[in-house]
């Protein structure tokens, strides 16, 4: 009930946020779903990016103007999203940021390198915080495109190398949402598996429409059928809480292998069920808080209770490097901040973390964890408000590693 109200005041005052908002001098268009199925992930993520916001500005902001975080309902669209794009440029904005999904975020790189290209001086930074595609970072890579979180490829490097290891894994079935991002972990998955452990047998890859399946037993019944010791899916939101759900319901025991575990909704969605069978890779792992990372949790812990985990590190780094970025520029001008961003290294959560320069992607340690039950040693802070289940590192993987090369030839003003 708390997260639907929150939602409809959102849309109520969206258009205030952007009329109503003169005493911010940074003002950050934040593009994702506040209704629909995906509507509590993308108020979660505004949360996050509202809270970076709040602290710097308690900070003083940078060269001393403050920040504002502008709400913009898209529907989980990739049409919506250019609209309110649109509509963002059109009163003053010059820093957006989006994560739901890649298609969304394919459509605005897109947007933006055309609105740059035709509007030399108005130009606009896409601070990418979750939409994970890799061509994001290579093929399609752009100077106007910086991303927060690691892309699909470096995630099952890891997840892939951990699988590698477990002589128990004999077949894998492969599932996930039907757009790029889901067939970008498809296609990979495969190759990597089949690279190391040409041993195991893949017995199913299949996809689903997006955000528009409420019952997946179907699906897991073909799963079960298979009979799939291991499942890879990049799913996330309702579409990872409700599979998880319907895997609980059919007693399927097989092990996921998963991008968004902790994502809002699923780790309630797993229960007993998921202890030690579903793994998830991430940047947000309590093993690799630093005191800053400690800090900044107890201090979200406080304002939005302790039931309520910030697993979007990215918007917290997105927000801090946009900030330094300026200082170094001394300049609020996207294309000097642009340049000041490439190459910067800054003090994450989880320790140092940079923006490669060839490809605007951050290099940062990532964390291949399992679902467990709290027990104050091992695993002591509780995920997405359940207080009895978080998540156990099993391996932590160093910025370094994760950092694969990048096919990229930016093009720069």
């Amino acid at each position: 009930m708390k997260n639907r109200i929150f939602g409809k005041m959102i849309l109520a005052t969206g258009a205030f946020l952007i009329a109503g908002s003169a005493l911010a001098q940074v003002k950050i268009a934040y593009i994702d779903p506040l209704s629909g199925m995906m509507a509590a992930t993308g108020e979660h993520g505004l949360r996050e990016f509202q809270f970076a916001v709040e602290q710097l500005n308690a900070r003083g902001g940078a060269l001393g103007k403050k920040f504002e975080i502008v709400a913009l309902d898209n529907k989980l669209s990739p049409q919506e999203s250019v609209v309110q794009l649109n509509r963002a440029i059109d009163q003053g904005v010059r820093y957006i940021t989006q994560g739901n999904g890649s298609s969304v975020a394919g459509g605005l790189i897109d947007a933006i390198n055309k609105h740059n290209a035709r509007n030399p001086g108005k130009e606009v930074v896409f601070l990418n915080y979750a939409a994970v595609d890799p061509d994001f970072t290579n093929s399609k890579c752009s100077f106007w495109h910086f991303r927060f979180d690691a892309n699909s490829d470096m995630k099952l490097e890891a997840l892939t190398n951990v699988m590698e290891n477990d002589k128990k894994i004999k077949k894998i079935y492969i599932f996930g949402q039907d757009y790029s991002f889901g067939h970008q972990v498809a296609k990979t998955a495969r190759k990597m598996i089949t690279e190391k452990r040409p041993d195991i047998k893949i017995v199913g890859d299949e996809f689903h429409p997006l955000a528009r399946i409420k019952d997946f037993s179907p699906y897991v019944a073909k799963i079960k059928a298979s009979g799939a010791d291991s499942i890879i899916t990049g799913n996330w939101g309702s579409d990872l809480a409700l599979l998880i759900k319907a895997a609980k319901d059919a007693g399927l025991k097989a092990n996921f292998y998963t991008f968004y575990a902790g994502v809002v909704g699923t780790p309630i969605a797993l229960g007993d069920a998921g202890i030690d069978r579903v793994k998830v890779v991430s940047y947000h792992s309590e093993s690799g808080f630093t005191a800053k990372g400690h800090k900044f949790i107890a201090d979200y812990k406080k304002k939005y209770g302790q039931l309520e985990d910030p697993y979007t590190q990215a918007a917290a780094n997105a927000i801090g490097m946009l900030a330094a970025a300026m200082e170094v520029a001394k300049s609020d001008d996207p294309v000097k901040v642009a340049k000041a961003l490439e190459g910067m290294r800054y003090d994450g959560i989880t320790g140092e973390v940079q923006m490669r320069a060839s490809d605007h992607q951050l290099i940062q340690p990532l964390f291949v964890e399992t679902f467990a039950r709290v027990d104050g040693k091992k695993v002591k802070m509780n995920a997405d408000g359940v207080s009895d289940y978080g998540f156990r590192n099993d391996k932590r993987v160093e910025g370094y590693a994760t950092a694969l090369p990048t096919t990229c030839v930016m093009e720069r003003p």
